[in-house]
This record gives structure tokens, sequence and C-alpha cells, in this order.
């Protein structure tokens, strides 16, 4: 898994939008939860990220050994 990918970080950034917003614009959620919820969310895209890459690997493999 690559964490630190711009893909994965811009995609953990849209999964943990409504957070940060409310953290660092609106001011009515702590800045810990935010950045646990971003940390979380890195996670989780870089794992979702990773089954499409290995989904698509599998096509890229059968059309390129034709």
């Amino acid at each position: 898994m690559a964490l630190i990918r711009p893909g994965t970080l811009l995609f953990a950034a849209l999964i943990s939008g409504p957070a940060l917003w409310h953290a660092f614009v609106q001011h009515d959620l702590d800045y810990g939860t935010a950045m646990t919820r971003f940390l979380i969310a890195v996670v989780v895209s870089a794992f979702m990220l990773s089954v499409l890459r290995g989904m698509a690997d599998g096509y890229r493999r059968s059309r390129s050994s034709k």
C-alpha cells in the first residue's frame, strides 16, 4: 500500500473533507479529531486505490499477453 502517493492523499482529503472544513474553517470541531479522521481516511483510501490498481493490473496483463 502506498500511503504517501499524491492520489492517495487527495482521495483521503476528499473523504475527510467535511471534517477538515468544520475544524479549520468553521472551528466547531477539534483539530485532533479532524486530523485523526484524515489519517484514517489515508489508510482507507490507500487500500481502496490498491484494490483498484490490482484489478486494472489484471486487465493490463491479459491484454499484453495476446
